[in-house]
């Protein structure tokens, strides 16, 4: 018996420790690195947070995808009319170009760095390929397992740095449940939040559950448990990094400019090595994002826009391209800070997620599409309260940008 709850529950974390690996991008390992070298173990407390709301909306998604079979943007729609719909549908296309930027630059500059050759040419070439790989899926099925086995392994380097360089825990427990906001910080703070509370990932996630939905019930319920356990692990990674660059870069002074500032965090476990380690972790999870993240994005602006979210359709391709393209064109434009890109691209984000959240989160408390699924009271006081925290962040973002 006990070899089968064991059994059960590699089942259920493998699944989960695909997507985090998927999900963990150049955007969340340039911010979790920064604020690392920056404020070492001080905002810790900041994956909890992200971490519970994610859960929330995730929840929240699920419930959607398994109260109706039509689309959530197409339930919008019957709520509030379709111009709402495709205003949300266009909102989540901006937030996936803006990851779509964080990817483009995650390629260049690790290729650029381990080559000692331009960034921008980099840019170029995988977004192209990336562009061709949409019409060869099973290809790129079989690489992206690829990519993920080499994002994988180098956050299993960042794990044996961790446990070589042993960081002061006190401080590490200090800095994850006593929350305070570090001079400086609130840049790095928000751009976390929009890249780990990821509300356009939960959205999507009403998608998959209703894919799901047409296979079995059963399934349905594994990948529930699946989903949690891809953003549990997600947070642990996140702390992984965060301890980590805090633990050797922050003693150093070291600030955060290029990839290979970032690679230093590995040198105590992989010296010379350190570098080729990171930059090709860093490849990966940037070009296993490109097809992934861009395809978010298309699907549910082909949607909003009436052409339906099948990924065999010619037109839904088509927009996916154009999410890739807008992220390369943009990445090349500013390519010259390419961190600071990175950054300020995610905290750009918290300006259009709250009405995306707010849509989410009116659906999930109508009883009319929800029935007997409608939200519970902890997920309608949880999920306030995280449109609460977007909104205010959306809020302090705005004065930082274009009031100081």
């Amino acid at each position: 018996m006990p070899q089968n709850k064991l059994s059960r529950w590699i089942h259920t974390i493998g699944p989960g420790l695909i997507v985090a690996a998927l999900v963990f991008g150049p955007s969340k390992l340039t911010i979790t690195s920064k604020i690392g070298a920056g404020f070492q173990y001080d905002l810790l407390w900041i994956i909890i947070i992200a971490i519970f709301f994610m859960a929330i909306y995730t929840l929240i998604a699920e419930r959607i995808g398994l109260a109706s079979d039509s689309s959530l943007l197409t339930m919008i729609g019957e709520r509030w009319g379709k111009g709402v719909a495709k205003v949300v549908g266009f909102g989540i296309f901006l937030v996936c170009a803006s990851f779509q930027t964080g990817n483009s630059v995650g390629v260049g500059i690790a290729i650029g760095e381990l080559t000692n050759t331009n960034n921008l040419y980099w840019i170029i070439v995988f977004n192209c390929i990336g562009i061709f790989l949409l019409f060869f899926r099973n290809f790129y099925k079989v690489l992206e397992k690829l990519m993920i086995s080499l994002v994988g392994l180098m956050l299993v380097a960042f794990l044996i740095t961790l446990i070589e360089v042993k960081p002061d825990m006190v401080k590490v427990f200090k800095g994850l449940f006593v929350p305070r906001v570090a001079e400086g910080s609130v840049g790095l703070i928000i751009a976390f939040m929009a890249s780990c509370f990821s509300i356009v990932g939960a959205f999507y996630t009403s998608y998959l559950v209703q894919e799901r939905k047409k296979i079995s019930s059963n399934v349905v319920v594994k990948g529930s448990r699946s989903s949690l356990t891809g953003i549990i692990m997600l947070g642990l990674l996140s702390a992984i990094v965060m301890i980590s660059t805090g633990a050797i870069l922050f003693p150093l002074g070291i600030d955060v400019k290029t990839a290979t500032d970032m690679s230093l965090a590995l040198r105590p476990a992989f010296g010379d090595y350190a570098s080729a380690v990171f930059l090709i972790g860093l490849f990966a999870a940037g070009f296993s994002s490109i097809i992934g993240n861009a395809s978010i994005g298309g699907t549910l602006l082909s949607d909003a826009l009436g052409y339906g979210s099948d990924f065999s359709s010619k037109n839904t391709r088509m927009i996916i391209a154009v999410v890739m393209i807008i992220g390369g064109v943009i990445a090349i434009i500013f390519g010259g800070a390419p961190l600071e890109l990175i950054v300020f691209a995610q905290s750009i984000t918290i300006f259009i997620v709250p009405v995306i959240g707010i849509a989410m989160y009116r659906i999930s408390i109508d009883r009319k599409f929800m029935g007997d699924l409608v939200a519970s009271p902890f997920l309608k006081i949880s999920g306030g309260i995280g449109l609460l925290v977007v909104l205010i962040l959306a809020v302090i973002n705005f004065i930082d940008i274009f009031l100081k």
